[in-house]
């Protein structure tokens, strides 16, 4: 049972200090009072909430921000890798600079609501707003949920609107121009696999020979490969293979006969474990082409200090900043020269078999060595992400008429409505539409 004890302070006056139990039969403090009845009632409040589930510990509310969330969200927090490696970048980035030093139970609605503002002040995207909001969001949640704070600040805060992305989606003729520029035959068969079967980067990378079902003209998508930064991978490697895709469900997916006679050709010789696509050996050391004599490079543009640089040197790379090819390579062979002398780690290595490097094609590889250099030569005049031949894939596939529940068990989406967003992208939609206002104006086209 509760209890009030008189304290008497170095001022002479009497205190009255509640005390009650808590669910563990620990005793604990409800506050220091100016009289015994005010003392009472606290701890009969506080023996009260314990009965009915709502104890709380007032001290862990005063505890800091930055120290909860360091030492007990974020450590915790159940999520997958890539979405904490996006977590700790907001944290550092917009949320720990600001509320770090204050105590949980002191932040209030007034307090996110000028955070927001600051933000949108200082240029930042409201995308990136949105997803920091919503970090905090939860934080406060789990907060509010273990009783650690009595008031979620982040309950009825705004974030700014987000104007949804317009889609442009290529067409066959522009995919062909693309195909057509790729430098060889495996980054030609990749592509054409992508854009025919729709698969995210991770999973069409991961496939290997024995996902391939040629006899039933189709494949299986059963994993997926994530590239995450070295502190977040359990071994301190680049690649981390999940033994389920996005939608958390394997999912079978039809091949065209010309796509599946193509990767027919192309295992041949592979073992079932093989990737179906794997990065040349040479890529995967990082080894750059014969360094230039810098001294016939010329120099860098001036830095923010209005330096110069000879192009080809580390001093260009690091002080330029340059990011030219000359540069990049000497950068590279630095790198590759402390690796081979066993100063550096590379974390492209497995580090299951040391000394071997890690077979999958790198997402930024790709788009710098095979996917830009193409978008140049085929001169379409707008920029293709690689995931747009997956939007293209699934537009094409309503265009021509296909099932929209077929089309969503295909792309695996979770949702039917993801699904029904493409059919805003048909590219004769509008013009349909259009024409049947016309018809019914009676007028003619």
């Amino acid at each position: 049972m509760g209890q009030s004890r008189k304290r008497v302070g170095r001022d002479g006056k009497a205190r009255y200090t509640a005390y009650y139990d808590d669910v563990t039969g620990r005793r604990r403090s409800a506050g220091t009072f100016a009289s015994r009845r005010e003392a009472d009632r606290a701890w009969q409040r506080a023996e009260a909430n314990t009965a009915q589930g709502r104890h709380s510990d007032a001290g862990r509310g005063r505890q800091s921000f930055a120290r909860y969330v360091e030492d007990e969200w974020f450590p915790n927090h159940s999520i997958e890798l890539t979405t904490r490696q996006n977590y700790r970048y907001v944290l550092d980035k917009h949320i720990l600079p600001t509320f770090g030093g204050y105590k949980m139970i002191a932040i209030l609605p007034a307090d996110v609501r000028t955070w927001v503002t600051h933000l949108k002040d200082q240029g930042v995207k409201p995308a990136t707003i949105k997803y920091c909001l919503s970090v905090l969001s939860a934080i406060f949640t789990t907060a509010l949920n273990d009783q650690i704070t009595s008031l979620h600040p982040c309950a009825g805060i705004k974030a700014p609107t987000v104007p949804p992305a317009t889609r442009r989606i290529i067409t066959p003729e522009q995919y062909a121009r693309i195909h057509t520029a790729l430098p060889n035959q495996e980054m030609r068969l990749l592509v054409e696999t992508d854009i025919e079967t729709g698969l995210r980067w991770g999973e069409l990378v991961e496939l290997r020979v024995r996902d391939l079902r040629l006899d039933a003209n189709a494949l299986i998508v059963s994993r997926v490969v994530i590239e995450i930064a070295a502190k977040f991978h359990p071994n301190g490697g680049r690649f981390l293979i999940k033994e389920y895709p996005k939608d958390k469900a394997p999912r079978r997916v039809g091949l065209s006969t010309h796509v599946r006679d193509l990767l027919a050709g192309h295992i041949s010789g592979k073992t079932p474990d093989d990737l179906l696509f794997a990065a040349p050996a040479r890529d995967r050391r990082h080894e750059p082409d014969p360094l230039r004599d810098p001294a016939g490079l010329g120099s860098t543009e001036p830095n923010a200090g209005g330096k110069t640089y000879r192009h080809g040197t580390l001093t260009a790379y690091n002080m330029g900043p340059c990011r030219c090819q000359h540069c990049k390579d000497a950068y590279a062979s630095y790198r590759a020269q402390r690796r081979a002398s066993g100063a550096d780690r590379s974390r492209a290595a497995d580090p299951s078999s040391p000394g071997e490097a890690d077979p999958h094609i790198s997402r930024s590889w790709f788009r710098q060595q095979i996917w830009v250099p193409a978008l140049t030569q085929a001169g379409l005049g707008f920029h293709v992400r690689v995931h747009d031949l997956r939007h293209a894939h699934a537009s094409w596939l309503l265009a021509g008429g296909a099932d929209l529940q077929a089309v969503k068990d295909r792309m695996g989406h979770a949702r039917l409505t993801t699904t029904e967003q493409y059919l805003h992208s048909l590219p004769h939609a509008d013009a349909a539409a259009i024409a049947a206002l016309d018809h019914i104006r009676k007028r003619t086209p």
